[in-house]
């Protein structure tokens, strides 16, 4: 078994994916309509673009259940899911100095470090550095 897509939820999908490529440094991987205006629509790492797809799912929009748990794990303060980085000054510098809002600055946590960012379409995500 192996994982090969993983969905997170987003408002806006147009808006997600320039965020996620534009701002995160992602590219677009896969993009066909799925009707009513939805797309399957993923990204991947630069560095891994054989590996996990992120998938930019819309269900807040059309499933009343995603839509109320998205905003409750937001609400919360917690992140949705996480981003492994190399560096996490350096990662949270450049993505600061182009307008990345944290919520979290980078924290040391033992055994990684961490910071917490909105990702402008209902999720808080969590950048990670493993010590």
């Amino acid at each position: 078994m192996k994982i090969k897509v993983v969905g997170i939820p987003v408002k806006d999908q147009e808006k997600a994916l320039k965020f996620y490529t534009e701002k995160l440094g992602f590219i677009k991987k896969r993009d066909f309509p799925l009707g009513e205006g939805n797309r399957w629509l993923t990204v991947v790492s630069k560095d891994e673009q054989d590996g996990p797809e992120l998938l930019l799912e819309p269900a807040p929009n059309h499933f009343e259940p995603a839509k109320v748990y998205q905003k409750a794990v937001k609400d919360a303060g917690m992140p949705y899911t996480q981003f492994r980085v190399d560096n996490i000054k350096d990662e949270y510098e450049r993505l600061s100095g182009i307008g990345v809002e944290f919520s979290m600055e980078p924290t040391d946590m033992g055994t990684s470090k961490v910071a917490i960012f909105d990702d402008t379409c209902g999720n808080n995500m969590m950048i990670v550095e493993m010590l």
